[in-house]
């Protein structure tokens, strides 16, 4: 079995997604296609997909909701870690051979990145973690890039007697959420204050990184489409909330972001 990856080992980490959609039915039939997540649970017309038995996204039926702008507040995209490069190798393997449209390749020297857009416009990351120790601070900045995919060295990192993607590995976890919103400077000091997460990264004004326990980021937020965007639309298809699971009981609870994203934290023991 692989390890829980390090971004699940922080004091504070990602737990779940709830993603607003027009056709619940469609959208889940998609992630079940793609990464080969299966259906936990039922609630009413909301279905909640994970791996392994791990919950990981909730998505809420919502038809009469209104499509999400890509120039509002919102979800930039959802990170979905695999526990290894391998890991990621199959399913980039799997990608080709089933023509798999993807919009993005790169290496952030802290991982290894695919990237896609759901049927509703959700962005989606594909991810694997170089190892923590070979990641390069300056202090207490992270040193991330965004640079050609060798995707021949990745393809290459999977044993050749065990090539077949089979779905999402154990393990499989919400790495990172990245937000669209409307000022970096604010986003930062609403997860410095409410969190106590750390700054870690910085692309000029228009993006911050902050992680929790050293991670290279748990949250990023940035202003590539949404400049300025107020609060975001109750009837708006994307993102509803993000969860997040805290070994410390303080930050348990709900909390709103300035831009109207709802962030839930669960109380959970320490790995």
């Amino acid at each position: 079995m692989s390890e829980l990856p390090f971004a699940g080992t922080t004091p504070i980490s990602i737990s779940r997604v709830g993603l607003r959609a027009r056709d619940a039915e469609s959208l889940a039939a998609y992630y079940k296609a793609l990464l080969g997540f299966t259906e936990i649970s039922r609630s009413g017309a909301d279905i909640t997909l994970g791996a392994h038995g791990r919950p990981l996204l909730v998505i809420e039926s919502a038809p009469s909701a209104k499509p999400d702008d890509p120039r509002s507040a919102g979800l930039f995209h959802n990170a979905f870690l695999l526990p290894s490069r391998a890991d990621l190798g199959r399913w980039i393997k799997f990608a080709i051979e089933n023509r798999i449209a993807v919009q993005g390749a790169s290496d952030h020297l802290v991982s290894e990145a695919l990237y896609l857009t759901d049927p509703e416009g959700n962005g989606i990351e594909i991810y694997a973690d170089r190892q923590p120790a070979d990641w390069k601070w300056n202090g207490n900045q992270i040193a991330m890039a965004t640079e050609r995919l060798d995707v021949d060295a990745v393809v290459g990192s999977v044993p050749p007697n065990d090539m077949e993607w089979k779905g999402a590995p154990e393990n499989t976890i919400i790495g990172h959420v990245h937000l669209r919103v409307g000022d970096p400077a604010e986003a930062e000091r609403f997860w410095n204050d409410a969190f106590e997460f750390d700054t870690v990264a910085k692309y000029g004004p228009a993006a911050v990184f902050l992680s929790s326990g050293g991670y290279h980021h748990h949250i990023g937020a940035n202003v590539w489409q949404s400049r300025g965007a107020g609060r975001r639309d109750d009837d708006i298809s994307g993102l509803s909330w993000l969860e997040m699971r805290a070994t410390d009981g303080r930050f348990a609870g709900e909390k709103t972001d300035p831009w109207g994203t709802v962030v839930r934290t669960v109380e959970a023991a320490p790995f």
